[in-house]
C-alpha cells in the first residue's frame, strides 16, 4: 500500500496534535507543574491596589516612610521620629514571589522606634516586605523588595 502526500500530511498533523495534547494533559495533571497565584485572593488584592497607592502617596507626603534595611542579623525596620510607640499598630507582611507557602505576616512590636526580624526566619532569595501601620488613626504603608543572600 502506497501512502500519498495528502495522507502523509494528515498523519503528520495527527502525530503533532497527539504530541501537543500529551504535554497539555501532563502540565494540568502533574503537581510538579502547579503554578499558583502569588497571593490568595489575587483579584481582590488587585482591586484594592488603588487604595494602596493612595496610602503610599500619603506616607511619602507626610514623611512617614519606614526604612527597611537588610543586614547580617536580619531585617531592621526603622520608623520615623514622629512616631510614638503607644499609638502605632499594624503588621509586617513578607511575600515570597517564587513560593506562596513561605509567605507570612507578623504584628508590629517596636522597641526604640525599631523592629528587628531575625535572619533565621527568612530563607535566601527575594522577598517583598510590606509594612502596614496606623498612627493617630491615619493609615500608612511602606513597601520594599529585598534579597537575602
Amino acid at each position: 500500500m502506497k501512502i500519498g502526500w495528502g495522507t502523509g500530511i494528515v498523519i503528520a498533523f495527527v502525530i503533532f496534535i497527539a504530541f501537543i495534547m500529551y504535554f497539555v494533559v501532563n502540565m494540568t495533571i502533574n503537581k510538579k507543574y502547579d503554578h499558583d497565584f502569588v497571593t490568595e485572593d489575587y483579584y481582590k488584592k488587585e482591586l484594592s491596589y488603588q487604595n494602596m497607592m493612595i496610602k503610599a502617596k500619603k506616607t511619602e507626603e507626610e514623611q512617614m516612610t519606614v526604612q527597611i534595611k537588610p543586614s547580617s542579623e536580619g531585617i531592621t525596620l526603622i520608623f520615623p521620629s514622629k512616631i510614638t510607640e503607644e499609638n502605632v499598630a499594624g503588621t509586617v507582611s513578607f511575600y515570597r514571589p517564587s513560593d506562596q507557602k513561605r509567605d507570612f505576616r507578623i504584628p508590629l512590636q517596636l522597641k526604640n522606634k525599631q523592629m528587628l526580624i531575625p535572619i533565621n526566619v527568612l530563607s535566601k532569595g527575594r522577598w517583598n516586605v510590606e509594612v502596614n501601620y496606623t498612627f493617630n488613626k491615619n493609615e500608612y504603608i511602606s513597601i520594599k523588595n529585598i534579597t537575602i543572600e
